[in-house]
């Protein structure tokens, strides 16, 4: 059963920068794809970024040119780099990791992060 886990969310001004970490039990390569999600308050949750197993990349386009997802192959860890936050980038952010030998979805429990005006 794979696990992740989130870190790195808190409280920001506006123009600040966060990272946030998803760390997976297991080797990344297992997943075919691992992508950010957030959700705020009264809000569906949204796609962020996202990064396959060949490396390509995919992001929101509300986060394009502020956010870069990434990935540590040996640490089984991927990233977001968060900058020029915005008071909208306020949310719980979730990393989700999709298996396609197992057809199996994971997710992480979140972390928060609040972008002060």
């Amino acid at each position: 059963q794979a696990q992740l886990v989130e870190s790195g969310g808190g409280l920001v001004q506006a123009g600040g920068s966060l990272r946030l970490s998803c760390a997976a039990s297991g080797s990344i390569f297992n997943f075919n794809a691992m992508t950010w999600y957030r959700q705020a308050p009264g809000k569906q949750r949204e796609s962020v970024a996202q990064i396959t197993r060949g490396g390509s990349t995919n992001y929101a386009d509300s986060v394009k040119g502020r956010f870069t997802i990434s990935r540590d192959n040996g640490k089984n860890t991927v990233y977001l780099q968060m900058n020029s936050l915005k008071s909208e980038d306020t949310a719980v952010y979730f990393c989700s990791a999709f298996d396609v030998a197992a057809q199996k979805t994971y997710w992480g429990q979140g972390t928060q992060v609040t972008v002060s005006s």
